[in-house]
């Protein structure tokens, strides 16, 4: 028996009546938080570079599959093998280029071949099939971006239009006699969007963006505190407040330089 069979073995007998007292009450919704948090830390040991913590959470992420299949079998809704098969199948039909007659000139076009395949399998015969197919339990930024592409609005027309507009609704947002509270939401979701827009045409993840900008703010108010418990010195010695620090961790290194050079 192979390593993933005795693995596929001991997470029957977990889940099983006789198994675990946690383990075997368990249900696809129960277990939702958990496919979501080993997702996210898969990423999260990649973004690291740690190769071990890599490997230990690619376990738990297979851990998550294998035990949502098993909770399956158990309640006679389908396999296993039933997961394994969909997914062989699947890469089978979708790589025509490897496994068919088809012939596949760079990665570009296999994207766009990869589509196309998808589109057959699903049965997607507009637009909206297409968009509508998208998970709704995606991060909001992933999935805009996901929808956006899929709905063909990443045009290089529509793109100056995207950036007017983000400009325009901020313009209104800053007057606050412009609208009530439930205005200036849609205001914001709609300028969301336009920049989610312009993330697409410039091949951009903006899931990513957000996480490195994040990054970037908390790292200078670590480096702020360090600065500060090390020299003992307070706030108002340097001149700068917490807000202070997040405006400049907003600011874009070009944008930076240009302010600094207005100084001198």
């Amino acid at each position: 028996m192979n390593s993933f069979d005795r693995f596929a073995d001991v997470m029957r007998l977990l889940v099983s009546e006789n198994g675990c007292p946690w383990d075997s009450v368990q249900t696809h919704e129960s277990l939702r938080p958990c496919m979501l948090e080993e997702a996210y830390e898969v990423i999260d040991a990649i973004n690291t570079g740690n190769k071990d913590n890599l490997k230990e959470e690619l376990g738990d992420v297979l851990l998550q599959a294998v035990i949502h299949s098993v909770i399956a079998e158990k309640n006679g809704e389908f396999t296993l093998d039933d997961v394994i098969n969909g997914v062989y199948d699947k890469m089978i039909f979708r790589h025509p280029h490897i496994f068919g007659n088809e012939k596949a000139e760079d990665a570009d076009g296999l994207v766009l071949k990869w589509e196309d395949i998808k589109k057959r399998e699903k049965g997607y015969r507009t637009k909206t099939d297409e968009v509508k197919s998208v998970a709704k339990a995606l991060p909001a930024l992933v999935r805009g971006q996901k929808v956006l592409k899929k709905s063909g609005a990443v045009k290089t027309e529509n793109i100056d239009r995207c950036f007017e507009i983000a400009i325009e609704n901020i313009k209104i947002l800053r007057n606050p006699e412009n609208g009530n509270e439930s205005d200036k939401n849609e205001i914001i979701g709609k300028t969301l969007l336009a920049i989610l827009n312009i993330s697409n045409f410039f091949q951009i993840n903006a899931e990513f963006s957000l996480t490195n900008a994040l990054e970037t703010y908390i790292t200078k108010l670590e480096d702020f505190d360090n600065i500060s418990c090390s020299s003992k010195m307070t706030k108002e010695d340097t001149g700068l407040e917490d807000e202070d620090i997040f405006i400049r961790s907003l600011m874009s290194d070009t944008l930076e330089k240009q302010k600094e050079d207005t100084k001198k």
